[in-house]
């Protein structure tokens, strides 16, 4: 028999190594997230992301199926909410930089949450859920319902360029700089997601319970993520480094030009970002004409390869939130781009489905690393308190980039590309899988641009913030 003391220690050496196993793997998941603050932010971006795409598959369904059915001019009525959406973008974004640098981070992004929750629930009564006794046949026009529904998105798109340069000034807040390509992972990954769920979610709700429903759905989408927000708490050093109103807008946002285009890394970035929008703006125009013309393939297809594409950018999110650390940011960018553009190249020669839809597959995964990387690269290189300025120039143009890309390639294809066929060195080509592999050769480029340009970049490691002080203690409003 054992003395008492004895059977103590020998049961606790026992049970030692399940204990630890067991911290091990809590540890793993509390941290997955970073920290309490940023596991709120990206349940709270999840929510409304969701809600996003859901809004904007409403509208289109809604003023398709519903409003212009039938009508010559329906095309424009639907490209109208595209040009809604994406004005305000170009009109409004110098001006919102320096406004979301000057602004409490956190209450600027509860107070466009508020917003986009009211003016989302304004465009109910123009569905006709509430008859309108003012007027002959209790229903608005038809020119009155799509001015509402744009003016609605209109200021729902402002809001959102107030919102998203201060959610970025706020990870940077709330996540050291070692776990910001987790951070950017983690959010590509909500996205990606969202752009799958959110469509089909908003098609259920349009034809089982209607319009109304799936607008007040989104709106509910803005509340949940406002009161997500308001559990955030940011340290009250970081929320102290902010710039001075001292200077009119216009000279701030000329300071944070000078900033920007002065800086190697955040140039090099433009230059990537701009190219590889530019191409994937192109590639989504007429990936449909590839897959009729080349892959001689039933149109259907194109579902097939949008979804593929779709696995690939969840997936890069995944592997780049996991590993893109360890790599480095800087290579991962590189060499990502460098693999889209080999990618596209080949993608351009194919003449069947099934590696079509491997390959096209990869492209998505290139390109979600490519976007996790980006971010961290950017903030490492940006004071907090330009933040807002630098999005401010970066956002506008990738979407101009990619409004280009979509322009040129169908006008290309459709006219000055249309009739050209040539044979060169045994290979024929024709006008799509030209433009295609011209698309691959800009991307390779940018590919190179970033290795050299970016040679010599390193970020913080994780040795200065150790998972285990990840949580911010002092905490402030």
């Amino acid at each position: 028999m054992y003395p008492e003391r004895a059977k103590e220690r020998i049961r606790m050496q026992r049970a030692a190594p399940a204990r630890s196993i067991k911290s091990r793997g809590l540890g793993r998941l509390r941290h997955l997230f970073i920290n309490r603050s940023y596991a709120l932010l990206w349940g709270s971006q999840a929510i409304s992301v969701i809600g996003d795409f859901t809004f904007a598959t409403t509208l289109i369904l809604w003023v398709t199926t519903l409003l212009v059915r039938g009508q010559p001019w329906a095309p424009l009525a639907v490209s109208g909410i595209l040009g809604a959406t994406i004005a305000p973008e170009f009109v409004l974004a110098p001006l919102a930089g320096v406004l979301a640098d000057r602004w409490n981070k956190r209450r600027t992004m509860l107070a466009m949450d508020a917003a986009r929750a009211i003016v989302i629930v304004l465009l109910v009564p123009a569905t006709g859920l509430v008859p309108l006794p003012f007027l002959p046949t209790q229903h608005l026009p038809l020119a009155w319902q799509l001015g509402i529904i744009y003016a609605i998105v209109i200021l729902a798109s402002a809001c959102t360029q107030l919102f998203n340069p201060s959610m970025l000034a706020l990870v940077g807040v709330i996540v050291p700089e070692p776990y910001r390509a987790r951070a950017s992972g983690l959010r590509q990954t909500a996205s990606s997601v969202a752009a799958i769920l959110g469509p089909s979610l908003a098609a259920l709700l349009f034809f089982t319970v209607g319009v109304q429903w799936a607008l007040l759905l989104n709106a509910l989408s803005f509340v949940v993520s406002f009161l997500i927000i308001l559990a955030i708490r940011a340290p009250t050093a970081a929320q102290a480094e902010t710039a001075e109103p001292s200077e009119s807008v216009l000279r701030e946002f000329r300071a944070g030009l000078r900033f920007y285009f002065g800086n190697r890394v955040l140039v090099t970035l433009l230059v990537t970002s701009v190219l590889t929008l530019l191409g994937f703006g192109a590639l989504n125009t007429l990936d449909i004409c590839f897959v009729t013309q080349n892959l001689r393939a039933a149109p259907g297809v194109y579902g097939l390869l949008n979804s593929a594409q779709g696995v690939g950018l969840i997936a890069g999110a995944i592997f780049a939130a996991a590993f893109a650390r360890r790599i480095g940011e800087a290579r991962v960018l590189g060499l990502s781009l460098l693999a889209w553009g080999a990618i596209i190249l080949v993608y351009a020669r194919l003449s069947s489905v099934p590696p079509a839809v491997v390959l096209l597959c990869l492209t998505g995964f290139m390109l979600s690393t490519a976007q996790v990387a980006e971010t961290p690269l950017l903030m490492h290189v940006t004071p907090q308190y330009l933040l807002g300025r630098v999005y401010a120039v970066l956002v506008p143009a990738m979407s101009a980039a990619e409004l280009v890309g979509i322009g040129l390639s169908g006008y290309l294809d459709s006219t000055v590309l249309r009739s050209f066929h040539i044979a060169l060195l045994g290979i024929t080509l024709g006008p799509v899988d030209t433009i295609f592999t011209l698309i691959g050769l800009c991307i390779l480029a940018a590919g190179i641009y970033a290795a050299v340009q970016l040679r010599g970049v390193r970020l913080t490691s994780e040795e200065a913030h150790p998972a285990e002080k990840l949580e911010l203690a002092p905490m402030a409003e």
